[in-house]
């Protein structure tokens, strides 16, 4: 049977995450970082790839999974003829050492386990070297990796795998520790199963209790703050926008990304889930880490990073893999890093604006990079550019990359304001501000279609116009905004769902196909909130909750016709998305109300 994307489950310890099937197969993992080479590859091959697998002998009566509540403890409950068993997966929070670890606890009567343990290093490409250290753990080498398996099961190696069974009685606990370190030390001592599975689950279930209620999405958004937490880089608080590569926006197709990546455009949204569910500290970090990856040349920013900040991002195409069900190339790094983005400048204003609202404390680097960076805007938002969707066409001048220009002058010429002595600036930044709102409703919209287009001069539609409203750039009752999400309702939308633009009048550069995009949905169900269409945006919020998998973890597209997750998973921005609309549902004052005041507010004041 096939595997589907939404059949699997994550796992993470904040610096890395394994992906784990229904089927009781771990089938992606990275060590020691979520950008490190897979030794686990078989989502985008087959098992002989690397996999994991640990499930019953023989047939099931019976499988289901959950997560621990408020953590990500995995647990997967087999029944059999035989008895009945739970595997519990986790990854305990890093103490000096990298561990996965597995628990296969009996439950009643027995229940025979099959263990397939495939190690393939350099993603699926290297059989490593298979010891036994003298404490009888497994030491498997290759290059700079080293991977330890401790486990009393006997196992043996059969064809270049080390597969065993073995069998667990009611109240019985067999315990398998993975270990990772660098193969010029010696082995690891083995974490003790038992107290790390106690410790992560204190270490989640402190997290969540910080959550404040959102009604009856509380759970929901719990799950999505634990998906953003997991996808978390904890050494330096970057945050990837999923935990995989190549996850394809069409299966067979081409559009295979790498987002084991940090993207600027994340950070106001997340910023803002963070502050508003009160989890300052993860906010703090986040902005730290955007500040620390932007500081240089402001023509040298990107719109992407590593985890730690780094900028080489190179693409390369891993030949040897398949790809998942079929779909080539499957890609290592993302070219979209040498980019032009007008965007991301609006999207930096806007996070440190927003950090401030929200009580952060002002950092220092903050004025120094607007003095630096506006007077580069000031030109540059001038120029075309590859646009929020990374088109690999031609430059144009999008009228959302004018839109978000817009936002960094008026989030830029807000704070002026308030800071002494800045009054010359602010009258500056607002004339630049006043100047790009002029340009963009001259050149973005259209008036024979009603709407603002994709851009200038084009006639195709673009969800990210949605951030119109969204930022402020005009009220959600503007006649504009009304005509805007009209278009969008009537010809972007399948099945209800929201695609990102008109793909058959986007020259992107790439073959057509994709799914309807989830976090584009969540943008108009808040606009439809924003316009006083509640119940619309009430049940359009109702169908996105619905296309979570069954442990609540979300995709970055969606096939309405095939019913089934696309892209790479699970996708940060989607989860945000959740969060942020279920906010903006639940209360008067959710991240797209407060962002839009700020703007009405910076206005206000320069009138």
């Amino acid at each position: 049977m096939t595997i589907r994307i939404e059949d699997y489950a994550m796992i993470g310890d904040c610096e890395t995450a394994a992906l784990v099937s229904h089927n009781g197969s771990i089938d992606w993992l990275c060590f020691p970082r979520f950008d490190s080479s897979a030794c686990f590859a078989a989502l985008l091959g087959n098992p002989d790839n690397g996999r994991w697998l640990l499930t019953p002998k023989g047939p099931l009566l019976h499988r289901s999974r959950r997560y621990r509540r408020d953590t990500l403890i995995l647990e997967t409950e087999y029944e059999t003829a035989t008895g009945a068993a739970t595997v519990i997966d986790f990854m305990p929070l890093r103490d000096g050492s990298r561990d996965l670890i597995r628990i296969v606890a009996g439950t009643r009567g027995e229940v025979e386990f099959e263990v397939e343990f495939t190690l393939r290093c350099d993603y699926g490409r290297s059989v490593p070297w298979i010891s036994h250290a003298d404490d009888g753990a497994l030491v498997a080498i290759a290059g700079p990796d080293m991977l330890v398996l401790r486990t009393p099961v006997d196992l043996k190696g059969e064809d270049m795998h080390t597969v065993g069974t073995f069998t667990v009685s009611a109240g019985e606990r067999v315990p398998f520790v993975l270990t990772h370190a660098a193969s010029h030390l010696a082995p690891p001592p083995g974490r003790k199963p038992f107290g790390a599975l106690e410790e992560t689950e204190a270490f989640w279930r402190d997290f969540t209790g910080r959550c404040p209620n959102v009604g009856p999405w509380t759970e929901d958004v719990k799950r999505s703050l634990i998906t953003l937490k997991a996808l978390t880089y904890m050494p330096t608080g970057g945050i990837v926008a999923a935990a995989t590569t190549s996850l394809p926006e069409h299966i067979g197709g081409t559009r295979n990304w790498d987002y084991r990546i940090c993207w600027l455009r994340d950070a106001t949204m997340t910023l803002l889930a963070f502050m508003k569910l009160g989890y300052y500290e993860e906010a703090e970090a986040w902005r730290n880490w955007l500040l620390r990856a932007v500081a240089g040349d402001p023509g040298q920013m990107q719109i992407m990073y590593g985890l730690s900040g780094e900028r080489n991002l190179l693409e390369w195409e891993v030949p040897w893999l398949e790809g998942f069900q079929n779909s080539k190339p499957v890609r290592v790094g993302n070219a979209a890093a040498e980019q032009f983005q007008l965007d991301v400048y609006g999207e930096v204003a806007d996070a440190m604006t927003q950090a401030l609202r929200g009580g952060l404390p002002r950092h220092p680097r903050t004025g120094a990079l607007a003095e630096v960076i506006m007077p580069y805007l000031e030109k540059a938002w001038r120029e075309p550019d590859e646009g929020i969707w990374e088109v690999r066409g031609p430059r144009q001048h999008f009228t959302h990359s004018k839109v978000m220009a817009w936002v960094a002058f008026d989030r830029i010429a807000t704070l002026a304001a308030e800071t002494e002595g800045g009054d010359e600036l602010a009258r500056r930044w607002r004339r630049a501000a006043d100047e790009i709102h002029a340009d963009v409703c001259e050149k973005g919209f259209d008036p024979e279609l009603n709407t603002f287009v994709q851009a200038y001069g084009s006639k195709a539609l673009d969800a990210s116009l949605l951030h119109i409203p969204m930022m402020g750039f005009l009220p959600p009752d503007d006649p504009r905004v009304i005509g805007l999400v009209a278009a969008i309702e009537q010809h972007l939308t399948v099945d209800g769902l929201v695609q990102r633009y008109s793909t058959h009048m986007t020259n992107d550069g790439l073959p057509p196909g994709e799914g309807v995009f989830i976090a584009c949905s969540f943008w108009l169900a808040d606009v439809l909130n924003m316009q006083g269409r509640k119940e619309d945006a009430l049940r359009l919020f109702e169908r996105l909750r619905g296309l979570a998998n069954d442990v609540g973890l979300m995709s970055e597209e969606y096939d309405p016709a095939a019913r089934q997750m696309l892209g790479n998973f699970p996708q940060a921005f989607s989860h945000v998305g959740l969060i942020n609309t279920a906010l903006n549902l639940a209360s008067h004052h959710g991240p797209a109300e407060e962002r839009a005041k700020t703007a009405e507010e910076a206005v206000f004041e320069a009138d």
